[in-house]
């Protein structure tokens, strides 16, 4: 089976959405039928939304205060030398 077939399709491929219109008429009324949904959906916040994003504010606190850890991994390949080499640029010290 070639990969050829797929970009045949790809090539092939025909736009059907309003959106892709060669009359500006149905591309402009697309738009605005777009434009229209998005401007008249109110926000509703609910207590598990707020609740969520006090959760969320306090881990990241949290694990911001806690204190940093250095790591040492060493990892052989069979043998007997080093299999990884792993670097890990540290930010600076903002404390």
């Amino acid at each position: 089976m070639s990969d050829n077939s797929a970009l045949t399709e790809l090539a092939s491929f025909v736009a059907k959405s309003p959106h892709a219109s060669e009359n500006p008429a149905v591309r402009r009324s697309a738009m605005n039928s777009l434009i229209s949904n998005l401007e008249h959906q109110p926000i509703h916040r609910k207590v598990t939304d707020l609740l969520g994003t006090v959760m969320t504010l306090s881990a990241r606190t949290r694990r911001m205060l806690q204190p940093r850890v250095n790591i040492d991994l060493d990892v052989f390949a069979p043998g007997n030398s080093r299999a990884v080499r792993l670097m890990i640029k540290q930010k600076a010290n903002m404390h």
